[in-house]
């Protein structure tokens, strides 16, 4: 009887010890393979956390509605516009206007 029990310990000991070493290779994998992402992708700068709150929706608000109108005008000035001059102006000054007044609304 204890000859069984003696066998059953080891048993169960080989199985312990063989879940660990797999345990333990599956861990020495994952290290290797993050060490490999990181040494590929860590020169790689982090996307910014978009900022969450009612300021921060007004703010985007007040962008998209620019970036909206200064595409509308845009668009209105080509079609009623059969001067390429013209369109490019517009196309021009709209370049240089629309960054000045996003700052003019956020300040």
């Amino acid at each position: 009887m204890s000859k069984e029990r003696a066998q059953r310990r080891a048993e169960r000991e080989a199985e312990t010890a063989a879940r660990t070493a797999a345990a333990q290779e599956t861990a020495r994998r994952k290290a290797r393979r993050d060490a490999r992402t990181q040494a590929l992708t860590g020169w790689i700068p982090r996307p910014r956390q978009r900022a969450e709150g009612i300021i921060a929706r007004r703010h985007q608000t007040r962008t998209a509605l620019v970036f909206v109108s200064v595409f509308t005008v845009n668009v209105l000035v080509w079609l009623a516009s059969g001067d390429w001059a013209l369109r490019f102006l517009a196309l021009g000054l709209s370049l240089l206007i629309t960054p000045i007044v996003l700052i003019l609304l956020t300040s």
